[in-house]
């Protein structure tokens, strides 16, 4: 893939954040998840690639970005797609914390098709021993493994849970080793991501999230190094359709990263609102600034981009 391409990347994720902060705090998600929709699908669409979504938008309301659907404007190279126009559509609408927009791409084949249904998840940062982290193992040994592998107590260690009632018991047992808790009300990819980078107190991250979102997250571990280990959850009858629709055999599977996200991978977040990994959009008047971050597994290099946008000269409705 062309490196140019992580370019056009953030130029999509922009596109979707500018679009998406106009209802920021406005209390409507729908408006606010169909304007970033339409945006990155409008700017996606004049991208020089034959692309086709293997993560997208499949929320059964005729959405634009619908996994499996073809993009750009086909005169460049064979890739695919992962993308979440806006990853927290109830942050945004509450002005909360966390709100992102994030597109990947990699070569075919390079995400695992998941349906949109509960991942359970571990991750940490790079510069680990393989192993540190297994599912397998109960919060405790995961928690006793990465202290060990940091040198650091356990009353040392950060953990990122998304919260929520299913995670009182992994909330309690985490405080009862005496390491950290960082509750976050929405927005797992941040949270993953956030371990991976070196300003952030984030060791872990643990817990039930969306299976499309943990693809995103190993996407952009995969661009920054880490670990990480999904599971799907597979909680009713309509959840075990959708795996057999996907074509997954065993959905008690252990996927790891490399399993999750194969070969090359380019990935741009941008901020919606604040967060852990972004800040969000700042409106003033005909003027807006963005900060994004964009990143390539080939090099491993990770990109901080602050964007001032003249609103009056955009073509697209910002």
């Amino acid at each position: 893939m062309d490196r140019n391409l992580a370019l056009e990347a953030v130029r999509i994720t922009e596109a979707a954040a500018l679009a998406a902060s106009r209802f920021v705090g406005l209390g409507d998600e729908k408006a606010a998840d169909g304007a970033a929709v339409e945006a990155m699908h409008r700017t996606l669409s004049d991208l020089s690639v034959a692309g086709r979504i293997v993560i997208g938008e499949d929320v059964g309301d005729g959405t634009r970005l619908l996994p499996g659907l073809t993009l750009g404007n086909g005169t460049g190279p064979n890739v695919d797609v992962a993308l979440d126009p806006l990853e927290g559509t109830t942050i945004a609408a509450k002005c909360g914390y966390n709100a992102l927009s994030v597109v990947a791409f990699g070569e075919q084949g390079a995400f695992l098709p998941v349906p949109d249904i509960y991942m359970d998840k571990i991750a940490v940062g790079g510069d680990l021993p393989d192993g540190v982290i297994d599912l397998d193992r109960t919060p405790e040994d995961n928690l006793a493994s990465v202290a060990a592998a940091k040198q650091v107590a356990v009353s040392d260690v950060m953990v990122c849970i998304l919260d929520r009632p299913r995670h009182e018991e992994l909330i309690g047992r985490v405080r009862d080793t005496g390491a950290k808790v960082m509750l976050i009300s929405d927005g797992d990819v941040s949270g993953v991501v956030a371990t991976a980078m070196q300003d952030h107190r984030v060791d872990m991250y643990m817990g039930w999230g969306g299976a499309p979102q943990g693809i995103l997250a190993a996407a952009a571990l995969r661009c920054l190094g880490g670990q990480m280990q999904g599971r799907l959850v597979v909680r009713s009858h309509d959840d075990q359709a959708e795996v057999r629709r996907y074509g997954l055999d065993d959905p008690s599977r252990k996927y790891g990263l490399s399993e999750m996200v194969r070969g090359p991978v380019m990935m741009a977040v941008t901020g919606v609102t604040d967060g852990l990994v972004a800040q969000g959009v700042r409106r003033i008047r005909d003027h807006a600034v963005t900060n994004s971050l964009v990143m390539r597994s080939k090099t491993g290099t990770l990109r901080y981009i602050t964007s001032h946008h003249n609103l009056r000269l955009k073509q697209c409705d910002s």
